[in-house]
């Protein structure tokens, strides 16, 4: 009998559709698809209001990671591809996303993201990704002022994060809550090095220390590691995070008290998304600037809707 493999790392794949938009009804309609190192989110917006998204693990190349991201968006609804205007490709693949027609880097995309989905009084924004951290200073339109990146090493990011998950043995969103299951915090990881950092923690669980120890060191050296590159930008309130370990509270909350400001409440800037309970996800900024940002383009004559139907 084969033995049965845990991927510890995996987390839930996500889709939905906005149930009070007729998009049949839409005068732009236009997507954005973000395929990054670890996730690929595709999201589609109606004359500038959200009306759907996936969010899904990339797979082995950026083409068919951004296929699959954008089926999977319109998996709940009727619409095809070809009754999108436009669309933007972005993140680590974006210049492999077949069904752009052109390509934005994540930087521009995670800002207006940003600005769209809580409010336009985000002054930074923190994209803690799959492959890299990046710091980006916004104006009240979501337009990049400065920002500074760290991409040298899987510590500090998503894929630092799975790989922890699936070393300790612990379901990827278990991690954040058990780290503060503790009689108090350790010494944080010293390694920066995810190398590294997998050897000092295969020490620390020889050595007798608990799972949440080893979970909250861990959790304090990739907040740490962030917190390194934010004082280097300098932090401006109002201060979001976007990106995956966003979810992570274990990481979230030691950054708040290390750098003595609370990043904003996960919540729609638009109150009426709100109320209706639309999801709200933080890894899908990036798609969701990209998708406004096709349609700007368009408002502004500087590109020309490709919609077939």
């Amino acid at each position: 009998m084969a033995m049965e493999v845990k991927e510890f790392w995996r987390w839930p794949e996500t889709n939905w559709v906005n149930p009070d938009i007729d998009w049949k009804k839409g005068k732009w309609i236009v997507a954005g698809v973000d395929v990054g190192s670890v996730s690929t989110q595709a999201v589609i917006m109606v004359d500038g209001e959200f009306y759907g998204y996936g969010n899904m693990r990339t797979g082995s190349d950026s083409p068919n990671s951004a296929r699959r991201g954008m089926d999977f968006a319109l998996e709940k609804t009727d619409m095809k591809l070809e009754n999108i205007d436009y669309c933007i490709g972005t993140g680590y693949g974006r210049v492999n996303v077949p069904m752009a027609q052109q390509s934005i880097t994540e930087i521009s995309c995670h800002a207006r993201g940003a600005n769209f989905m809580y409010g336009p009084d985000v002054r930074t924004v923190m994209d803690m990704g799959g492959q890299d951290c990046k710091a980006i200073r916004i104006d009240d339109r979501g337009k990049v002022l400065n920002f500074l990146m760290n991409d040298k090493c899987a510590a500090g990011t998503g894929r630092g994060m799975e790989v922890f998950a699936d070393l300790i043995q612990v379901p990827i969103w278990e991690i954040g809550p058990r780290s503060f299951q503790i009689q108090k915090e350790p010494p944080m990881i010293s390694s920066t090095c995810v190398v590294f950092a997998k050897s000092e923690v295969v020490g620390l669980l020889e050595s007798g220390m608990s799972e949440n120890e080893i979970m909250a060191a861990y959790c304090s050296a990739m907040a740490h590691r962030i917190i390194e590159l934010l004082n280097r930008l300098g932090v401006k309130e109002k201060f979001v995070i976007t990106g995956g370990i966003s979810k992570n509270e274990g990481v979230v909350k030691r950054l708040e008290k290390e750098l003595g400001i609370k990043t904003a409440d996960q919540v729609w800037h638009k109150k009426e998304y709100a109320i209706r309970g639309y999801p709200f996800d933080t890894q899908i900024a990036g798609a969701i600037g990209a998708a406004l940002l096709g349609e700007a383009l368009l408002k502004m004559g500087k590109a020309k809707s490709v919609r077939k139907a």
